[in-house]
């Protein structure tokens, strides 16, 4: 009895190491933690975005409402000539 139990043994271990079973679940479950990684990313970005189009939005319905705009003033553009725009004389 024990030679046919060692027999099934050995059988099972020599079937269970000619499979990559466990390699390519392995494989998959790394590559699925991966691709939720990067979607989770994706998705802070989205929501930010959505943030961002929602609050435009808002100014947009104020706009049409006749207020003035909110936020930072457009910045004055610095009109000084420098001494490179001077005409070079022969």
């Amino acid at each position: 009895m024990s030679k046919v139990k060692n027999y099934f043994k050995r059988l099972w271990k020599a079937l269970w190491d000619s499979t990559d079973l466990d390699e390519k679940a392995e494989a998959a479950l790394k590559e699925a933690k991966a691709r939720i990684a990067e979607m989770k990313k994706e998705l802070a970005d989205v929501k930010k975005a959505a943030k961002n189009t929602v609050a435009q939005a808002k100014d947009v319905v104020d706009a049409a409402k006749g207020k003035k705009r909110r936020g930072k003033k457009p910045s004055k553009k610095n009109n000084k000539k420098t001494n490179n725009s001077k005409k070079i004389e022969k």
